[in-house]
């Protein structure tokens, strides 16, 4: 496979969309391959209803672990992206070797400490009694497949950010295709229901996370994983990875703590009688939200090789240009969605359920979720594109603003309007945060820059 991009030359209209498409695609496959999950379980016979409610109150866990894949792998990557601009192909390669070393020790601690603390934490989430049995099975097999799960995530951006958007499309489609052929085999046909679920999810992310690993080891990349030996181990590398991954991976974590918190509103103010649908049709909204916001992140993220490299190389020119060209990109998409939204919620709400009430419910979630996508372009747009200039701390600032807001409200809302007013949380904290990003990036990415330039 060869490297068909060259982040430094190629025209930067036609290198964002080298970088965004593919990034897209892999964002919207991932999203696919975890709702097909979620399509499979809401049909099994007798249970699915209950089983789907059980694998929703997971949902937020399973995206605080892989979330720890974004940490090391954004901010890896980044760094690795702007040494390689500027020509520093050596440190270039220890980046990526301490980015590879945290993966496997994040991914072994991860696992321990999920797993022997699992069942309180989905108690904590929102797990009923009803729909305990089916949340532990579930997050007990993913859990142990952890490793596979961050070394899939992780090691994906250090494929994009060497210029071979293609491949990281690969590593997303051979998993996801596993995962579709395999989910109706262990759930249907071994009869394993949402066990079997959990199975084919790991066993897809072994497949994706052996590709990463085997071509990113190979001749074709510029920069390849090596192991990192204790003489040249640097605490400072470490620190500088960290710090770059923070924003993403909290945007990760913390809609995984927003969902724990809005599954735990509705199931207390829903009651015995409204929470578990309600939390049900919270987990099929989501679901659609995320064919919504993971290409966005595919955009937003897929494209930071292009300023970090470029940002390296001091050709501000390059960053400014494709900061514009990113933000239109992502305006275009977000449209059509919204579009889309108002149309044809129906469609997909039928592939989880063809209870009526359920039904009508999830359609007036997904308008209500929906309302503020369009001005959540600017928010994701600068937030990312803050973190691949190396200013962690204003992308952590939006981002933690953002959150912030949408757990206030979330808990706020029902306390005076009752359990179903916790959805109208996302669409006011999206509204806030694209007048807080867009005033940052006009007060500072400029100034950023032109100092960069004179650097």
């Amino acid at each position: 496979m060869k490297q068909n991009t060259d982040l430094g030359k190629d025209q930067v209209p036609i290198l964002v969309l080298k970088l965004a498409v593919p990034s897209m695609i892999a964002q919207f496959v991932t999203v696919l391959y975890s709702i097909i999950d979620r399509m499979f379980i809401g049909n099994i016979p007798g249970i699915g209803d209950t089983a789907l409610a059980g694998v929703g109150v997971c949902g937020p866990i399973v995206t605080l672990l892989t979330s720890f894949g974004t940490l090391i792998g954004i901010g890896g990557s980044i760094l690795m992206a702007m040494r390689m601009g500027a020509g520093r192909r050596k440190q270039a390669e220890s980046i990526l070797a301490h980015s590879f070393a945290l993966l496997v020790a994040f991914s072994a601690a991860l696992t321990v400490l999920f797993l022997l603390t699992k069942r309180q934490l989905l108690l904590w989430f929102g797990a009923s009694a009803a729909t305990l049995p089916y949340a532990d099975t579930y997050l007990t097999i993913y859990t142990a497949g952890t490793f596979f799960a961050l070394m899939a995530v992780g090691l994906n951006y250090f494929i994009t950010c060497q210029g071979f958007p293609a491949a990281g499309m690969i590593t997303v489609l051979i998993g996801a295709l596993t995962n579709i052929v395999l989910d109706p085999l262990f759930i249907f046909g071994f009869h394993m229901d949402v066990a079997g679920a959990a199975i084919a999810t790991v066993i897809a992310q072994f497949a994706s996370c052996c590709f990463a690993f085997f071509f990113l080891i190979g001749k074709k990349v510029p920069v390849r994983i090596t192991l990192l030996r204790k003489n040249i181990f640097s605490p400072m590398i470490v620190k500088r990875i960290l710090a770059l991954g923070i924003s993403p991976f909290l945007i990760l974590a913390t809609d995984s703590v927003i969902l724990i918190v809005l599954n735990a509103t509705l199931q207390k103010y829903g009651g015995a009688k409204e929470g578990d649908m309600l939390i049900t049709c919270a987990t099929i909204v989501q679901s659609y939200m995320m064919l919504i916001t993971g290409p966005m992140l595919g955009i937003s993220s897929g494209t930071q090789a292009i300023l970090s490299y470029n940002y390296g190389a001091k050709a501000v020119h390059r960053v400014r240009q494709a900061e514009k060209d990113i933000l239109l990109l992502c305006l275009c998409f977000t449209t059509i969605m919204f579009v889309v939204s108002r149309i044809v919620p129906q469609a997909f709400i039928s592939i989880f359920t063809s209870e009526a009430e359920l039904m009508d419910l999830c359609v007036w979630g997904i308008h209500v979720f929906t309302l503020m996508i369009i001005p959540l372009s600017f928010q994701y747009v600068f937030v990312d594109g803050f973190t691949a200039l190396g200013r962690s701390r204003t992308a952590l600032f939006l981002s933690m603003f953002r959150k912030g807001d949408y757990m206030l409200f979330t808990l706020v809302l029902p306390a005076f309007f009752g359990a179903q007013s916790a959805f109208y949380a996302q669409p006011i904290a999206d509204g806030i945060a694209a007048v807080m990003s867009s005033a940052a990036f006009l007060l500072i990415f400029q100034k950023h820059l032109e100092r960069r330039a004179v650097a």
